[in-house]
């Protein structure tokens, strides 16, 4: 787990976001129990982003629907706290999440088609948080607001748009809109899951400037997360890197990307093809992931890695810090 020199959650006023020794489980039906989050602590400073990055199936983005407390009914929280604002909501009742839910934490879902309401129009949709959690508003407050915020995230001709279908607009605009929904209310912590993963690289880079356009004029803090080393260099303050449900490494941003000292990280840095020469094959992190339902004994990356030694088949390391500042869970670290 993280050194606890870490200032308390609960005394802490530089954190809005806490998590500490957090594990969740999914219960399969006639199966074996998946640990999807396993004993993951990290922190989100006001005004913050933090990078969460890691393959597909890590845990990413349970890790993310943990927070707002929107997991299936398969899914438990077995252990640790979630602090908010000093607040825990581990223990929270649906009812009292759905004050916080919108309002306080929103979420940009990687996928816009499937996340909006193709039977409603964009600006009912963009509305539907104010009235809930600002139910004292006029209509026509409403939607001054509503058009404002589609203005910010681009929408041209806001006014007319506002009643619009979402299959009027390209999967760009879609997502523009979802950015939309989860700013409205202005929160103190947006939850963006790969939130430009299903558009194509103009677009994306179109939508990560808006997104430091938006950070900048709201100041939210943020959990990013994405599979792209790229994006999070870009996006991001802080850096966590995620393996199939631990956190193998976890520090500043330049720390991480220039200096990593987890075998696995290095894996990734390396796998990113180099802009200014040729090269005629990439590197690729040898092995396949981890299967949760039976994942190896001690390091979960050591079937994939080329350090290992037998300490590593027996022993889980923990994630403790380094001379270089960053927190590490390795027993044969880079540097």
């Amino acid at each position: 787990m993280i050194d606890m020199s870490i200032a308390s959650p609960t005394t802490s006023g530089s954190n809005i976001l806490s998590v500490r020794d957090l594990s969740v489980c999914y219960y399969l039906i006639d199966g074996p129990v998946v640990t999807a989050v396993d004993d993951v602590s990290v922190d989100i400073a006001r005004g913050e982003t933090l990078g969460l990055v890691g393959e597909s199936g890590s845990g990413k983005s349970t890790l993310g629907r943990t927070i707002m407390k929107l997991l299936p009914a398969s899914a438990r929280i077995t252990s640790g706290r979630i602090y908010f604002e000093g607040e825990d909501l581990t223990d929270k009742s649906e009812k009292e999440m759905r004050k916080i839910r919108g309002k306080e934490i929103s979420a940009i879902f990687q996928d816009p088609t499937s996340s909006l309401n193709p039977s409603i129009k964009i600006g009912e949709q963009v509305a539907e948080a104010i009235r809930f959690h600002q139910d004292t508003s006029s209509k026509d407050n409403i939607k001054k607001s509503v058009v404002s915020i589609l203005q910010k995230v681009g929408i041209h001709d806001a006014h007319r748009r506002y009643s619009n279908y979402p299959y009027e607009f390209s999967v760009g605009m879609r997502q523009r809109i979802m950015i939309a929904i989860a700013l409205v209310t202005s929160p103190k912590l947006i939850i963006a899951d790969e939130p430009t993963s299903s558009v194509d690289v103009s677009t994306q880079a179109q939508i990560l400037e808006l997104m430091k356009q938006l950070h900048s004029e709201f100041n939210f803090s943020c959990l990013f997360i994405t599979h792209n080393m790229g994006v999070a260099s870009e996006m991001c303050d802080k850096i966590a890197i995620m393996y199939a449900g631990k956190i193998m490494e976890y520090g500043d941003k330049l720390s991480v990307l220039t200096n990593p000292e987890h075998p696995y990280t290095s894996g990734l840095m390396k796998s990113i093809p180099p802009l200014h020469e040729d090269v005629d094959e990439l590197h690729v992190i040898r092995g396949d992931t981890v299967d949760l339902t039976n994942p190896p004994a001690g390091c979960r990356f050591h079937p994939r890695c080329d350090h290992a030694t037998e300490i590593c088949t027996r022993n889980s390391p923990e994630l403790v810090k380094t001379e270089l500042g960053s927190m590490v869970a390795c027993f044969h670290r880079l540097q």
